[in-house]
C-alpha cells in the first residue's frame, strides 16, 4: 500500500481533478458498519460571478474493502476552494467520485449550502438504498434558518 499523503507534506491540490484521494484496507472487513465524515467549512466558487459560496457537508458510507484516508478527503475537499461550480455538481460529484474509487457498500452526501441571494440549496446524493441492520443517524445539520 502507497499513501501519498499519509505522514508526507501535501499542498493542496490546484483542482478536484487533480487532487488524488488514498484509500486503505478496512479494519473490520466483513463487518457492517457507517462512517461519517463532516465538513463545516466547504467552499468552492460560484462558476459564474465568482463569488465564495458555502456549505456543511456530511458524508456517510458503509465500507467495504477500503476505507477513504482522511488526510487525502481534507485535501480534496480543500481542492474546491478555487473550483468554479454549481451546487449541484460539488455535491454529486463529491459523492460519486467517492462511490467510483472506493466501492463502498453504501454512501450518502448532504449537502447544506448556506444561502446567496436570499435562496439556501440543499442537494443529497446516495449510492441507493442503505445497508440493512446498520444504523444510519440523521444527518443533524437543522435547515436554514436565518438570523437569530
Amino acid at each position: 500500500m502507497t499513501l501519498k499523503h499519509l505522514g508526507q507534506t501535501s499542498a493542496l491540490p490546484a483542482s478536484p481533478e487533480e487532487a488524488v484521494l488514498d484509500y486503505v484496507p478496512n479494519p473490520r472487513p466483513g463487518t457492517p458498519y457507517l462512517v461519517r465524515f463532516s465538513a463545516p467549512e466547504f467552499t468552492s466558487l460560484c462558476p459564474i460571478t465568482g463569488q465564495p459560496d458555502f456549505a456543511h457537508l456530511v458524508i456517510d458510507y458503509v465500507p467495504d474493502e477500503t476505507i477513504v484516508e482522511s488526510k487525502s478527503l481534507k485535501l480534496f475537499l480543500g481542492s474546491f476552494r478555487n473550483h468554479g461550480a454549481f451546487h449541484e455538481d460539488c455535491t454529486v460529484g463529491i459523492g460519486e467520485r467517492l462511490f467510483a474509487e472506493m466501492k463502498p457498500r453504501w454512501l450518502r452526501i448532504g449537502g447544506y449550502w448556506y444561502p446567496r441571494g436570499g435562496i439556501p440549496i440543499d442537494v443529497f446524493w446516495q449510492s441507493g438504498p442503505p445497508v440493512e441492520g446498520v444504523w444510519v443517524p440523521d444527518q443533524g445539520v437543522q435547515g436554514y434558518r436565518g438570523r437569530g
